[in-house]
């Protein structure tokens, strides 16, 4: 297998060129790699793991159950959809908002 390494870039335009001018390069060294085997899957978890870098445990979401208008729900999903959102995220997007925006007005009028 070929050490393929990227060259340094000065700036992000320049490595922005670099990876779209030699993207054929790019694709076959991936091809290459796939075949020979030495893809894994994983994240940055992974590679920090790897290098021994430790990284702390996220802290777990806590779940909470809502009821809500069914219309509502309908409306939060066509606006989500405009917006190329699932509908849970942009109803959670829409509380924090209205969450800090409550949160600024408390501290403005005191």
């Amino acid at each position: 297998m070929s050490e393929f390494k990227p060259p340094k870039f000065a700036n992000e335009a320049e490595e922005a060129r670099w990876w779209y001018e030699n993207r054929e390069l790019v694709s076959g060294e991936f091809q290459k790699a796939a075949k020979a085997g030495p893809l894994r899957g994983g994240g940055v978890r992974r590679l920090l793991a790897e290098r021994g870098i430790p990284m702390p445990e996220p802290k777990p979401t806590p779940t909470t159950t809502i009821r809500l208008d069914p219309g509502d729900i309908v409306e939060a999903r066509k606006q989500a959809e405009k917006r190329g959102l699932r509908y849970q995220t942009y109803l959670k997007m829409i509380i924090h908002e209205a969450l800090q925006e409550a949160k600024a007005g408390r501290k403005s009028a005191a």
